[in-house]
């Protein structure tokens, strides 16, 4: 794995804590496929991942910090991260491990998928 795409999950993860979307998405391609953890399903293009977030910063506050990275075979990048869910009135919801999948195209994001960590 190259340090270049660390660098751009790094930034895609530090911009998500701080809710700055505009700079989250200039790390993904246009026709990103995302999926919806919070939901199910999956979304597709900066548009619907702006109005997925918008809707659930609404709803919960959500952290995630990569601690870990990983290439797989098939040369997508598994990053495990420690993920902190609130309520609004700051009641955790979920505090645990999972492992977020990602593709590339040009050294963007192309897709992210979710597996939950073992020992969650």
């Amino acid at each position: 794995m190259t340090t270049q795409l660390k660098d751009l999950i790094k930034k895609a993860y530090s911009a998500f804590n701080e809710r700055d979307i505009d700079k989250a998405l200039s790390t993904m391609q246009p026709n990103v496929q995302w999926s919806k953890a919070w939901e199910g399903g999956y979304i597709s293009g900066h548009d619907e991942i702006k109005e997925y977030w918008t809707r659930q910063w609404k709803e919960i506050n959500p952290n995630v910090e990569p601690t870990g990275f990983n290439e797989r075979l098939n040369g997508s990048l598994e990053v495990e991260v420690h993920q902190k869910v609130k309520d609004l009135q700051d009641n955790s919801m979920f505090d645990g491990k999972v492992k977020h999948i990602y593709t590339f195209e040009n050294g963007l994001i192309k897709t992210m998928d979710i597996e939950l960590a073992e020992n969650n």
